[in-house]
């Protein structure tokens, strides 16, 4: 079962597209994070997501939160969705989606799909694994003490959390401390 408002947060250590580890739990010290996931850098919604959060950064930034986009990706296709879209905020990769699994969040492609995405571009080179798992379109804001204060999760790949949705929870969380 996915994870909702007011659950806490599992804390995760995943590795940046540079192959640093970044701790949610220290991140948090900081300030919110949001976490989103996508399913890869195939994936053309995805890619307009985070297009989009990426020219939201500064009003993210000014409300005093972290991003980060998690991938079942393997590093080196995160680096290239990072460059290619010049992203300002960290992509990790949860291979095997595992940390994805710890938010409920994974699903298993059909059959008949998963032999179209293998066929079209080779999803298991992408994710390192034949699991053909994939994350569910979800993105949580959670606050400094490891709860979560927004969730959204949509079984429809195309629909994705608004980032003037999150900024403006970002708004409300930030107004009640």
């Amino acid at each position: 079962m996915a994870l909702r408002k007011g659950d806490r947060a599992p804390n995760f250590i995943l590795k940046n597209a540079e192959g640093e580890e970044v701790s949610l739990y220290e991140n948090l010290l900081n300030g919110p994070v949001i976490l989103t996931w996508y399913r890869g850098g195939w994936c053309p919604y995805c890619n307009m997501t985070l297009n989009y959060l990426s020219k939201e950064m500064p009003k993210i930034k000014k409300e005093g939160a972290q991003l980060f986009a998690l991938t079942p990706e393997v590093p080196d296709s995160s680096i290239s969705t990072k460059e290619k879209h010049d992203l300002k905020f960290e992509v990790l990769s949860d291979l095997g989606n595992k940390i994805a699994k710890d938010y409920g969040i994974v699903y298993q492609l059909s059959p008949e799909v998963a032999s179209i995405f293998q066929d079209k571009f080779d999803l298991h080179a992408y994710n390192g694994d034949s699991s053909d798992e994939l994350p569910l379109s979800a993105t949580y804001i959670i606050d400094q003490e490891g709860v979560i204060q927004y969730a959204f999760l949509d079984a429809d790949y195309r629909k994705r959390a608004e980032p003037r949705k999150l900024i403006k929870e970002l708004k409300k969380l930030k107004s009640s401390n």
